[in-house]
């Protein structure tokens, strides 16, 4: 899957220019896609409930782990400890679900619209996320404070959660799957031939139900990124339950993902005009991968730290700290700077002076910010990502390998997303993107 983040400054104007109803295209060999795919569709829902165990039952030890494995054999082994989804897990996914939907309708918001798709069309949007965001957390904490809800009650499910999710989301995939073929949104769909690309990629770029609920915002952004935020205030409270006590691990670790979503959703219109809006489509990759690996990978820090809290001292604790918030505010501030490079036509000013810029494309005249950070190199923005997740990591400190599983995942996946973007960029527009590449000559 991809996680929410910004893409290369040629991505949206690749998107935008690909052809009416185009099935997916792939930037890697025939064996390598195909063996991709099935490795992820198989892989990815047992190694999140193995990533659980491991993280909850097995002192985060992968050794403890495989020997279970090893003395029970894998599917023995992995039948013992997978839990089955229960009533109470099912009525938290859908009691957050049907709340999210329900802020994604009703909050009131600015329109804005996408960029405009293979097809002609303009998406329109309601840019409420930051509303929704804001109004989740304090439901979620008052709910706690006033002994309505106690948030410890999902942790303590929280391996029958992700059971139902890995499943309700598969079927949800199917019913993505049909839905393109027989009831699709828009003229921006499509079927490859082949049935495995079509579930893995999807069918659809913007499937909606009816007009005004958009189906990619509510898995990436309202269901995902929400549920982000609300397990990491889940494993702080559960830890204070414990203890009497969050350790300042915890502490730092829960600031800097709050910080992070919440600077997610104060950018959330930008977020609709990156790849996994505008380009990928509405399939496994994307929406298997918001729906469970989000909420149980991008969590899996603050999930090791409710049983193994670290005691860091106040100047360690601070120095992580103040080091993932400049880590934040700079990927924040590649996306601003771009953001403004685009809203004025290239008429602004970048570190105090006019922007170096290059055109890409002879039909179609698409300019690119070659000065600031995106000066630097072509996918800049990715660094201080991969450090912000290492940051929010680290106060884990290196008893054991599984808490830095999210930061090693998230840079294979950056790099393979910028060769992705290089290679898409590459064949569509030919000489003008190596006019581009000479200026800004590194990739990372």
């Amino acid at each position: 899957m991809a996680k929410p983040r910004a893409p290369s400054a040629a991505a949206a104007a690749a998107a935008a220019k690909v052809p009416a109803a185009a099935s997916p295209k792939t930037v890697h060999s025939a064996l390598v896609t195909y063996a991709s795919m099935l490795s992820l569709l198989s892989l990815c829902p047992p190694f999140v409930i193995l990533l659980w165990y491991t993280m909850v039952h097995a002192d985060g030890s992968v050794v403890r782990t495989y020997e279970h494995l090893r003395e029970h054999g894998v599917l023995e082994g992995l039948k013992a400890i997978w839990p089955m989804p229960t009533m109470v897990a099912w009525k938290i996914i859908f009691g957050f679900g049907l709340f999210e939907a329900a802020l994604q309708l009703l909050l009131p918001g600015k329109r804005f619209e996408g960029p405009v798709s293979p097809s002609g069309n303009v998406p329109v949007y309601k840019a409420n996320g930051l509303q929704a965001y804001a109004v989740t957390l304090i439901t979620y904490l008052s709910l706690w404070w006033f002994g309505i809800f106690n948030p410890a009650i999902v942790y303590d499910h929280l391996g029958e959660i992700y059971s139902a999710l890995v499943f309700g989301s598969f079927m949800f995939c199917i019913f993505l799957y049909i839905k393109g073929h027989i009831a699709p949104s828009s003229s921006d769909s499509g079927s490859s031939g082949n049935v495995i690309i079509d579930f893995y990629w999807g069918m659809e770029l913007y499937p909606r139900i009816g007009k005004h609920f958009d189906i990619k915002v509510f898995t990436n952004c309202r269901f995902g990124m929400m549920s982000w935020a609300v397990l990491a205030v889940t494993y702080c409270i559960k830890q204070y339950e414990m203890n009497g006590r969050v350790a300042d691990s915890m502490l730092v670790n829960t600031a800097l993902m709050l910080i992070y979503v919440t600077k997610f959703f104060w950018w959330e219109s930008g977020y609709w005009c990156t790849m996994d809006i505008a380009h990928d489509r509405a399939g496994f990759y994307i929406c298997w991968g918001c729906l469970v690996w989000v909420p149980s990978i991008y969590t899996s820090p603050g999930m090791y730290l409710v049983n193994h809290p670290v005691n860091l001292g106040p100047q360690l604790a601070l120095s992580i700290l103040l080091a993932g918030i400049l880590c934040i505010y700079i990927n924040y501030d590649c996306d601003r700077q771009r953001q403004e490079f685009r809203r004025t036509n290239g008429k602004c000013s970048i570190w105090g002076k006019a922007p170096s810029k290059t055109t890409n494309g002879e039909t179609k005249s698409s300019l690119l910010l070659t000065s600031g950070w995106w000066g630097l190199s072509r996918h800049f923005h990715y660094v201080p990502e991969i450090l912000s997740a290492f940051f929010w990591t680290v106060p884990a400190l290196f008893d054991n390998f599984l808490p830095y599983f999210y930061v090693i995942f998230l840079t294979i996946l950056l790099f393979d997303r910028a060769k992705r973007d290089d290679d898409r960029c590459s064949s569509k527009y030919g000489k003008y993107w190596k006019m581009y590449c000479n200026k800004v000559p590194y990739r990372d």
